[in-house]
């Protein structure tokens, strides 16, 4: 476990709080320590109010934060004198800590202060880190942790036994930190859940805290218990045949168990492979998860094998067997699983979205890690089954679940737009992912891979359309990503130079049909299977063109390849309908903010036709200039409850065609 602490990086850091800030982003940059909003940390600090009296506040990290990012408004400012007198009491409820908590905070707007707060509270030091350490899981997760912990660590730390987060393990910590510390302790094992490590500065807290991690690394490395892994057979991984019929299928049957649309990722990582391969995969993978924490994000259990029905009555089981009374069954979550483990798939990861499934996907990664150390070192041992319900259906966990509010329109649901390298594409591509959809963007443009940046919701895939080859690898590695698919917006064309009749010869004629018709006729044809499995029925976008209507002089293959493209769209749209898919044509027309419109073109054609630009621009009925952006949203519209109800239409976005009209 290494040291980050930059003396010179720090000094950039003045306050206490700042400190604060820069200790806890180095800890977050570490996986093995916190992942994805894991962990908390705090300072006490004295400061004086508006009335002039000075007050100990501490300053806690804020829930929804994570440690790697978090800001100094990313800390909850709350009373620690307040604090240390709920400390006192006999008893507190957790919607009363919750009501006090947020009661004591003393800057409005400040995020709600985590669960943790009196813990942070009761333990005397200025900072207090805390971490879900894999190696430090990994030895507390055995029969006898207890015992190893104490002879890894000694009189340094005080040893906890496992309390669900909230006033009863503050009051359990304090009690045995009163009952156990030494002059020498700097830190605290919370068994089954994590490590605290405190200090006086920033520095040393922080510092103490990879220390005993450090500690946990080498006991496990000197009892042969850390470079191991799952002991499975791994085959040869990326050389299965197609399997995307699989993978919808199984995403339509987990979204139709979960009551909503989820993406699927998969994952054939050594890792994975080896782990769902293990000989005894069916014994430790059904032992719980590393730490509580996880629980909400990895369900209690991972699915063995592809049986969706069979995972959720076993889970419908798992919650009646604990359910205290009627109203706790109402508030059953969802029985659908989050992560999968499957000989074939390896690793299979559900989520509302594509982030959930990533977060789902790094959280059981470690997990492995920690069962296959555990195991190692003398078997793994998670909580009790009953241990882990009571945090699953926590007040608290499910309040959070509430206060996550209503889903973007397209969460859980993923769409294909092709020519999403730039302008219209790009456009529709950038409108649906503003409303929750995954998006994989094709284009021969190798921009496509790049214009969206490292997000999970993103896949751009460099793609000649008109290579069945092309099309089905790419369809191939968008539904390994994200599961299946719900849209498809074929937006990929080519507008040749002018060429009037009697010039226009057959190779340039068929170039134009090969791309505007017969590539989009191939990705109809493929995505059928896909799209007709979409938990809410599947949606295509045709980017057809004004000329459809009212061609021009000089685009015979364009206008007439967009016509016939228009024309399978109605027939699509008459054939797929009984399957539940809907198929719908845009005709746009002079969208000046595209590649092929350079400021050279646009100032010869509207010359041409003796207007300036801007006016050319809004050379229409209405007036107004089209842009991408008009486009990509009218299209992301049509995919959307609004047009439910519609297929087969045409729409124009044109700003008002004379000719049209």
């Amino acid at each position: 476990m290494k040291n980050l602490w930059d003396a010179a990086e720090a000094s950039k850091y003045q306050s206490d709080l700042a400190q604060r800030v820069y200790s806890s982003q180095l800890l977050g940059r570490d996986p093995s320590l916190v992942l994805h909003g894991g962990g908390n940390t705090s300072v006490k600090i004295r400061e004086r109010n508006l009335l002039g009296e000075e007050e100990e506040i501490l300053y806690v990290k804020g829930s929804g934060w994570d440690l790697e990012t978090i800001r100094e408004d990313g800390f909850a400012p709350v009373r620690l004198a307040h604090l240390l007198k709920l400390a006192r009491a006999e008893a507190l409820s957790d919607p009363q800590m919750v009501n006090e908590l947020a009661t004591h905070v003393t800057r409005a707007g400040a995020p709600a202060p985590s669960v943790e707060t009196i813990l942070h509270a009761v333990l005397p030091h200025k900072f207090v880190d805390h971490t879900h350490a894999d190696a430090v899981l990994a030895i507390t997760n055995t029969p006898d942790g207890e015992a190893r912990v104490r002879e890894v660590y000694g009189d340094d730390v005080v040893v906890v036994p496992y309390v669900m987060p909230g006033f009863d393990l503050a009051k359990a910590c304090a009690l045995q930190f009163e009952k156990e510390a030494r002059p020498s302790t700097v830190g605290m094992v919370l068994l089954h859940h994590g490590i605290f490590s405190f200090g006086a500065t920033a520095e040393e807290s922080y510092g103490r805290m990879i220390e005993l991690v450090d500690r946990a690394e080498s006991y496990l490395k000197a009892k042969g218990a850390w470079e191991v892994r799952a002991t499975g057979p791994i085959g040869h991984i990326g050389h299965m045949g197609p399997i995307r019929a699989e993978l919808a299928t199984l995403r339509h049957e987990i979204s139709e168990c979960a009551g909503f649309p989820v993406v699927l990722s998969t994952h054939s990582d050594p890792q994975a492979l080896a782990f769902a391969r293990a000989a005894d995969v069916r014994n430790v993978s059904q032992r719980g998860p590393a730490t509580p924490d996880h629980i909400l994000r990895t369900k209690r259990l991972p699915m063995l094998g592809r049986d969706v029905e069979a995972y959720a009555e076993a889970y419908r089981e798992y919650f009646l067997r604990h359910a205290a009374n009627a109203k706790e069954t109402k508030t059953m979550l969802d029985p659908a699983p989050r992560v999968i483990m499957d000989g074939e798939l390896g690793m299979g990861c559900v989520g509302r979205s594509a982030k959930e499934a990533g977060i789902a996907r790094d959280l059981y990664s470690h997990t492995i890690e920690v069962i296959a150390r555990a195991e190692a070192l003398g078997g793994y041992r998670a909580l009790s089954e009953k241990e882990l319900f009571e945090f699953e259906y926590w007040d608290l966990e499910q309040a959070k679940l509430r206060r996550s509010g209503k889903p973007p329109v397209f969460a859980g649901e993923i769409a294909l737009v092709t020519g999403a390298a730039s302008g219209i594409g790009k456009a529709c591509a950038e409108s649906l992912l503003r409303r929750g959809a995954a998006v994989i963007g094709l284009d021969i443009d190798p921009a496509v891979t790049a214009w969206a940046g490292a997000r999970p919701d993103y896949l751009g895939l460099t793609c000649d359309i008109t290579s069945a080859a092309d099309v089905a690898t790419a369809l191939e590695t968008a539904v390994r990503a994200y599961g299946g698919l719900d849209m498809l917006v074929l937006n990929a064309g080519i507008f040749p130079a002018g060429t009037p009749i009697e010039k226009l010869g057959l190779e340039e004629w068929r170039s134009v049909f090969s791309v505007n018709l017969d590539a989009n006729l191939t990705l109809l044809r493929e995505c059928y299977p896909l799209l007709k499995l979409a938990p809410t029925g599947g949606r295509v976008v045709v980017i057809g063109s004004k000329n459809v209507a009212a061609p021009g002089p000089g685009a015979a293959a364009y206008s007439a390849s967009k016509a016939a493209l228009t024309q399978l769209a109605r027939v699509v749209a008459l054939e797929w309908g009984e399957a539940g898919i809907r198929v719908n044509v845009l005709h746009p027309n002079a969208v000046f903010d595209t590649g092929i419109w350079t400021e050279e073109v646009l100032k010869a054609r509207s010359e041409s036709y003796g207007l300036s630009v801007e006016a050319y621009k809004r050379n229409n009925v209405l007036q107004t200039e089209v842009r991408s952006e008009d486009v990509g949203e009218l299209a992301a519209e049509l995919c959307g409850p609004i047009f439910a109800r519609t297929t087969g239409a045409q729409i124009p976005i044109d700003g008002g065609n004379d000719r049209v009209i």
